[in-house]
């Protein structure tokens, strides 16, 4: 059984890593069993939050448009989280979007991690629900808050701690972190001649974007670009 681990949870712009960004990181160092130190910070998207993500996590653009970007986090939760497992509640969705953002930075992350909604699964009744806020009740463990980075990744330390407490001495095996696999290249910035174009398409349609283009990918651009085209056609020659 594992006793020492990295709880995490993320906050995002929408459910794709290939698309959508990290707005909020907050994680808990455990060691034996223990919190030992905790880890929270906002991340600056370059765009603007869509009304249902503002009001589902309470999280302002104001927030995150004055906090560092992914860049300067992801290379301080890499140190704040060492060679430890990750434990958190669908945990291969946190893994992902971090393990992006690590890889566009150069930096290597591969981890092994502790899946709580696995455990709930395998441990709660078919007709109950298994998201954390409904597994929480469940196992009677206590969230102050829901859809916030740190006091989710609490929430999860704590789910695991009482599974582990009713379950652990029988099927301890269900209790051991297994490698997490998510495949990602690095992505390649935008061209110059990519962004001109696609400035030029805004301005011709009178579009404005909520992302900033400046920050895009080039697969992220070129994903936009064929958008407006197949939607508002192509800059018609005069």
């Amino acid at each position: 059984m594992v006793s020492s681990y990295i709880a995490v949870d993320l906050e995002t712009t929408g459910l794709d890593p290939k698309h959508d960004k990290i707005i909020e990181i907050g994680a808990v160092r455990v060691l034996d069993g223990q919190i030992r130190e905790t880890y929270e910070t906002f991340v600056n998207p370059h765009r603007k939050l869509e009304e249902e993500v503002a009001s589902l996590t309470g999280i302002s653009d104001e927030q995150v448009e004055s906090a560092p970007e992914i860049g300067e986090v992801i290379k301080e939760f890499l140190e704040f989280a060492g060679n430890l497992p990750l434990l958190g509640h669908h945990v291969i969705f946190d893994y992902s979007f971090l393990k992006r953002a690590a890889v566009n930075q150069g930096l290597g992350f591969e981890r092994k991690g502790i899946d709580t909604l696995k455990l709930a699964r395998r441990f709660m009744p078919s007709e109950e629900k298994k998201n954390l806020k409904a597994a929480c009740e469940y196992f009677g463990v206590e969230m102050n808050l829901s859809h916030r980075a740190l006091a989710d990744a609490k929430a999860s330390h704590f789910l695991y701690q009482e599974i582990e407490k009713r379950y652990g001495g029988e099927e301890a095996g269900a209790f051991t972190s297994q490698e997490l696999i998510y495949k990602v290249k690095k992505e390649q910035p935008a061209s110059k001649r990519q962004k001109e174009h696609l400035q030029d398409l805004l301005k011709y349609h009178k579009i404005v974007l909520s992302v900033q283009t400046d920050h895009l990918s080039r697969n992220e651009i070129s994903r936009i670009t064929d958008k407006i085209i197949a939607q508002y056609g192509r800059i018609r020659e005069r």
